[in-house]
């Protein structure tokens, strides 16, 4: 059995984080303008967490990303075929 769900295109899926940064950015310059303390409130809170949802999702997904180039490259460098002789004089 298949659970999974919809999947997201490759091009929305590696902007999302760079779309929760740039729309949390924008809800706390527009609750700094606010002249409502409580439509401020309203607006900054939910801004800045979308800026730090934002940041960790693309510090996670860089990090993801090196460890998965690692572990290629150490798995490809054990193995004998990919290995050249030592030349010796």
């Amino acid at each position: 059995m298949n659970t999974r769900g919809p999947r997201l295109s490759r091009p929305l899926y590696e902007a999302l984080p760079w779309i929760y940064i740039v729309c949390g950015l924008a809800a706390l310059v527009a609750s700094y303008l606010h002249p409502s303390k409580m439509h401020s409130l309203v607006l900054g809170l939910p801004g800045l967490l979308a800026l730090v949802a934002g940041v960790v999702v693309l510090l996670r997904r860089r990090d993801y990303r090196q460890m998965q180039a690692n572990n290629y490259f150490n798995n490809n460098s054990s193995s004998e075929s990919s290995v050249l002789p030592k030349k010796e004089d």
